[in-house]
């Protein structure tokens, strides 16, 4: 696998997880990267997204404030920090790589990972 995702678990509501995306160097090198999540029933939806050098980002608008992504190059991962979590955040977290379209566009990025359930138990 090019992405893979870890981090995921159980956490109470109010908690604090941190997911990383390990990729390989060529998946990575110079790609935007993005992170996606689909909750049982739902349709997959973005989450946030990071340029290729960390400095710019971008969130989904119910999710600023609570959730970070950063990225370190030298490591060729992708974090996504998640604080406040609430029951809704239940979902599985998608890392994703090389986006064709808009950061937000799921159907653009070339790359993905497995996916990593993260459940919060109000």
């Amino acid at each position: 696998a090019q992405l893979v995702e870890s981090g995921g678990g159980l956490v109470q509501a109010g908690g604090s997880l941190r997911l990383s995306c390990a990729a390989s160097e060529r998946t990575i090198s110079g790609s935007a990267m993005g992170w996606f999540r689909q909750a049982p029933g739902k349709e997959r939806e973005f989450v946030a997204a990071i340029n290729w050098n960390g400095g710019s980002t971008v969130y989904k608008d119910s999710l600023k404030g609570r959730f970070t992504i950063s990225r370190d190059n030298a490591k060729n991962t992708v974090y996504l920090q998640m604080n406040s979590l609430q029951s809704e955040d239940t979902a599985v977290y998608y890392c994703a790589a090389d986006p064709r379209g808009g950061y937000d566009y799921s159907g653009g990025y070339k790359y993905w990972g497995q996916g990593t359930q993260v459940t919060v138990s109000s």
